[in-house]
């Protein structure tokens, strides 16, 4: 097995725990808190899906589609187009209202349809090429890659485990 097939199952993976999470939610639960500075549904799935895209087009040197397909704009939060969630306060998460689960599901799917696009390109030597400097030692492709599957599953798990409680509650 390649190692780009490797990396395009991970991101299968990611994407079906959040259509687990998102699909046929009643809407008012993607916003719902279980603690006064807990995260919501839409706020995980929103992140993670900002978090994939902004470091997938970084390495693959395009544009995001947050910006370039609209999105940004269909979401209309608070928040300048650049963030992503990363260092977002307990206020930040609240002011992510976001109650129309297929625009996440629609987001999401986009950004793995171009990260999977991506992955297409990417060889075993690609997985080598340093793309972050800032780290000791530095970051490469491979490991960047590995990082958001490992956080983007995380918070897919967060969010499916969110809908469970708040169904039953």
């Amino acid at each position: 097995m390649e190692s780009r097939e490797l990396l395009l199952n991970a991101f299968d993976n990611v994407e079906e725990a959040v259509r687990g999470a998102v699909e046929s939610i009643d809407p008012g639960l993607l916003t719902a808190r279980i603690g006064p500075d807990a995260n919501t549904i839409a706020w995980l799935v929103w992140h993670l899906t900002r978090v994939q895209d902004d470091h997938v087009a970084e390495v693959a040197g395009r544009p995001q589609c947050y910006g370039e397909g609209g999105w940004a704009d269909r979401f209309a939060l608070p928040f300048d187009a650049a963030a992503t969630g990363y260092g977002f306060s307990a206020d930040d998460v609240a002011a992510t209202h976001v109650e129309d689960p297929h625009l996440l599901v629609g987001y999401h799917a986009e950004v793995h349809r171009r990260t999977a696009e991506f992955l297409q390109t990417v060889t075993a030597e690609d997985l080598d090429r340093v793309v972050d400097r800032r780290w000791d030692p530095p970051v490469t492709l491979g490991v960047r890659l590995v990082s958001v599957i490992t956080d983007d599953l995380q918070h897919a798990g967060q969010a499916g485990y969110l809908r469970g409680v708040l169904e039953r509650r």
